[in-house]
């Protein structure tokens, strides 16, 4: 699974550069976002997918909807249409697991200081600290990613006020996403899970884009993204993440996203002829010792199989 999501993960730069010319970012999220509710809807319909249970729990999954959709999907695509490359944006959004880490670190820290590892204040179990292995992995992994783009840095005119903004918008959202959804989100279908949180980023992404000034201009290029981006990446890679998520630590899973850019580079050597130099094979081979050592020196936390 957590392969299977790496590679799919790693194409939504590569749609972004096929579909953004041919659509303003906003509209195309969308109709993303609608067109996949369509898929959803009619399978949970036939195989009578049990919805959640509380309101609490359709209100947390609008809550990481809001975040890991419109927030996270709506900055990556509207800084790569504002002129930010491919490569920045995923070096940014990559510094998710070093975030995740020392939010994880830190709360550890404070609830066994505060509660003495206990459940008071409705805090169920305390996050497990991040242990001197990981943060090896974690700095291994950012020093991998950094080689595997560095040289999108020196690129004139990619960073600029408003898409460090929007950058900045697309990495906090997905990191307080992962992390809300961990702590708060209890285990249900995925299918249904993903209509909620896909009907929650619909909401607050359409009053914007009806804002947005362009419009779709068809063709064969715009429909393979927006296909690849409903069935590929919301129906495929999202319900893998969330699945990933409920089942993993949010250290280790988090540190499969170093993984995003060096299959990135991969794919844009294969299908734009992007070279692909010995720095972006030491870099790569960096990150996946860092994740390795991440993900199996994760300690094991309460609730988690």
């Amino acid at each position: 699974m957590p392969v299977v999501f790496v590679l799919i993960w790693s194409t939504g730069f590569i749609v972004a550069r096929y579909g953004m010319p041919y659509a303003p970012p906003l509209h195309f999220l969308v109709l993303r976002y609608l067109l996949s509710m369509a898929c959803f809807l009619p399978w949970i319909v036939l195989a009578k997918v049990p919805w959640p249970r509380s309101r609490a729990q359709w209100g947390h999954l609008a809550v990481t909807g809001v975040l890991m959709h419109a927030g996270y999907l709506g900055g990556v695509w509207a800084a790569v249409h504002a002129g930010m490359g491919a490569g920045l944006v995923a070096l940014l959004v990559g510094l998710q697991p070093v975030l995740t880490a020392l939010w994880l670190s830190w709360a550890g820290q404070a609830a066994q200081a505060g509660a003495g590892g206990s459940a008071a204040c409705g805090v169920a179990s305390a996050p497990a600290s991040v242990s001197a292995r990981q943060w090896l992995g974690l700095l291994l992994g950012f020093a991998g990613l950094l080689l595997v783009v560095s040289r999108k840095l020196g690129q004139g005119g990619e960073a600029n006020a408003l898409t460090l903004s929007l950058a900045l918008l697309a990495l906090l959202s997905i990191t307080i996403g992962t992390l809300y959804q961990k702590r708060f989100v209890q285990a249900c279908d995925v299918r249904t899970a993903n209509m909620v949180q896909l009907a929650a980023a619909a909401l607050v992404s359409l009053p914007l884009a009806a804002l947005e000034p362009g419009s779709m201009h068809w063709n064969g290029q715009l429909l393979g993204a927006m296909a690849w981006s409903v069935l590929g990446l919301t129906v495929g890679g999202s319900s893998l993440l969330y699945l990933l998520i409920q089942r993993g630590a949010a250290t280790a899973v988090t540190s499969l996203l170093y993984l995003v850019p060096p299959c990135t580079a991969f794919m844009a050597w294969l299908l734009f002829g992007e070279a692909i130099t010995a720095q972006t094979i030491v870099g790569t081979l960096l990150t996946a010792l860092g994740v390795a050592l991440v993900v199996r020196a994760a300690p094991p936390q309460q609730g988690d199989k």
